[in-house]
């Protein structure tokens, strides 16, 4: 995957810490990065995946009762 300069990284609003996770939202993707590692390792998402993930987590779906 490129590493795209060009990407706007943006960090959740409730992160306290510099361990948190970072996201890069384009017209077709998302990208996820280790906000410790930016220069690491990138999870790209389809928009729509995303868009199930986060309805998901809204949901309750990935809490700890849903292991």
């Amino acid at each position: 995957m490129s590493k795209d300069p060009n990407l706007s990284w943006r960090r959740s609003s409730r992160c306290g810490s510099s361990a948190c996770v970072e996201v890069a939202i384009t017209s077709d993707a998302v990208y996820v990065r280790k906000s410790q590692d930016p220069g690491g390792p990138r999870l790209c998402l389809a928009a729509r995946d995303w868009r199930v993930f986060v309805e998901g987590l809204r949901a309750g779906a990935f809490g700890p009762d849903q292991a």
